[in-house]
């Protein structure tokens, strides 16, 4: 199987990645091949809206960036990871880039989806919640779940060993 992982961390060394990490070898030990994007340092403008992509593009995008890195993973994917901290009750705003960017292509091929966030507080994740399970319904996708790490516990071995079984679970 195919994961694809969208890291929208700009920190290298967060706690975010260092999940990311447990959950892919968790995967990579039942043989499934693991890709993580780290989309949060790479240059990926939003959507604007300009249509070219449903018009003239025949679905590419009409920006020329790092998403032209993005899109041949989200084509060939069975599994989304969508990895987050959440900012101020959101997703990066270089992941929520890439996802509004999947309206060129009206969805990623993945069918399966799950979502890891990470934060310095509680109770900070209602709003990618309901965003996550609108795109999963729009797009007919299943959702494997949602793993939600806030202060100390994000930097655990004991979260670690969660995604790292869910990894492996799949």
């Amino acid at each position: 199987m195919k994961i694809v992982v969208l890291n929208g961390s700009p920190r290298p060394k967060g706690n975010t990645a260092a999940l990311i990490e447990a959950f892919k070898e968790g995967a990579e030990g039942k043989g499934h091949q693991v890709s993580v994007l780290q989309v949060g340092t790479m240059k990926i403008g939003g959507c604007k809206g300009c249509e070219y992509c449903h018009t003239k593009g025949g679905g590419t995008c009409i920006q020329k960036d790092d998403m032209a890195e993005v899109y041949p993973a989200l084509a060939e994917s069975d599994v989304l990871l969508l990895a987050s901290p959440v900012y101020y009750h959101g997703l990066t705003g270089q992941l929520q880039s890439v996802v509004s960017r999947f309206y060129a292509v009206g969805a990623p091929a993945a069918k399966k989806w799950a979502l890891l966030l990470t934060s310095g507080s509680p109770n900070v994740y209602a709003a990618i919640e309901t965003q996550y399970r609108g795109i999963l319904g729009f797009i007919q996708a299943e959702s494997l779940g949602i793993f939600e790490y806030d202060g100390k516990r994000s930097g655990t071995e004991e979260a670690a060993n969660e995604v790292k079984a869910f990894g492996a679970s799949l």
